[in-house]
């Protein structure tokens, strides 16, 4: 909205052509996602205390998180809530990348708020259901797939880390890679959400890493020189970004241990539904996997849990699956599990951006 009101007066007031630079509309954007989520927090916090919309923590989980049971829950409003209304406010909102990700952005957050919803407020104990939600997953994630497939030059190369010269074109096949991506993401964010402040940091991580991919892979001349896929109008992506690191950081100030809020299903799907998305539409999708390696470990520590389970008949491989809850159990207080976490995911991060020069 900023973009179009005053970039248009840059021809009288000179001050104004600033807004047509991405890096000064990502910066503005990012602290805009923060400051809504900082204000909105409080208000957010004391509304589902009033409503009594708390955390249910299971019998089966670690005896050290029962006394978080009634923590406020669902407060992924305040996330999305500032994501939504800083882009909208600072990116160019004729460009079709950002409608695409505002898409997944509502569309994830509608499916996990319906899921919270039905859990918190109706005590329907199995919220929307596995089935039915991994259904509206696939679905949502198949559109956001094939609106960036129809996007005009869209390339449906797949790039490959450290290898320039690997590029396997899926043509049609791209749409359902793309929607394996986005709902993989969803589920991995989700599944990680677990301790207070887990899953938001490398969310934020993942952000900030993305941002500077964004950029690049939207800029001509940096993308020939880097040798990366250059996505005509990415650039824009950058925006949103920084304005989900902003959104996270405001968010990490009331879920950092210990947590006054929980983000619920309501940001957990949303955000690694937007990240996938991103991933998708700077055609960094395989990079993905190591950008947001500890979702993919916490999420490959379910699906081995549970095969392994069923294989033997009752044997574990880990103590607590997801992964955060082996180490708890292992004897490592909360706030160590959630800072070690958070060490891996900025190594990997860093091992990510080293992707640009080691081709």
């Amino acid at each position: 909205m900023f973009y179009h009101l005053l970039y248009s007066l840059h021809t009288e007031i000179s001050f104004f052509n600033v807004f047509r630079y991405i890096t000064f509309r990502t910066i503005y954007a990012t602290v805009t996602a923060f400051l809504i989520c900082f204000i909105l927090g409080p208000w957010v916090i004391r509304t589902l205390q009033k409503k009594q919309i708390g955390q249910y923590i299971r019998k089966e989980g670690p005896q050290s998180h029962f006394d978080k049971a009634g923590t406020p829950t669902m407060g992924g409003v305040m996330i999305i809530s500032s994501i939504m209304i800083s882009t909208l406010l600072w990116a160019d909102l004729s460009n079709r990348y950002i409608w695409i990700a505002l898409l997944s952005t509502f569309g994830f957050t509608l499916i996990g708020f319906t899921d919270d919803y039905l859990m918190q407020i109706k005590k329907r104990s199995k919220g929307l259901g596995a089935r039915s939600k991994i259904l509206l997953q696939i679905l949502l994630g198949l559109i956001i797939g094939w609106l960036t497939y129809t996007t005009p030059n869209f390339s449906t190369q797949i790039t490959i880390p450290f290898l320039k010269s690997v590029s396997p074109d899926l043509g049609f096949g791209y749409i359902f890679f793309a929607a394996f991506v986005i709902v993989g993401t969803s589920n991995a964010v989700n599944l990680t959400d677990g301790l207070d402040g887990l899953a938001i940091g490398p969310v934020i991580i993942s952000a900030v890493t993305y941002m500077l991919f964004a950029y690049v892979t939207g800029h001509v001349k940096l993308a020939e020189y880097l040798q990366i896929s250059y996505v005509p109008n990415g650039g824009e992506i950058t925006v949103i970004c920084g304005v989900i690191a902003g959104a996270g950081v405001g968010f990490l100030w009331f879920n950092a241990y210990p947590a006054q809020v929980f983000m619920g299903d309501t940001g957990s799907l949303p955000l690694g539904g937007i990240l996938g998305t991103i991933a998708v539409i700077t055609k960094q999708e395989i990079l993905l996997v190591i950008v947001g390696g500890l979702f993919v470990i916490e999420a490959m520590s379910v699906i081995l849990q549970v095969s392994y389970f069923k294989i033997t008949k009752g044997q574990r491989i880990f103590r607590m699956a997801p992964l955060h809850h082996h180490f708890e159990l292992k004897g490592w207080p909360e706030p160590k599990v959630i800072v070690r976490f958070w060490i891996v995911s900025i190594m990997l991060a860093l091992l990510a951006v080293s992707t640009l020069k080691i081709r």
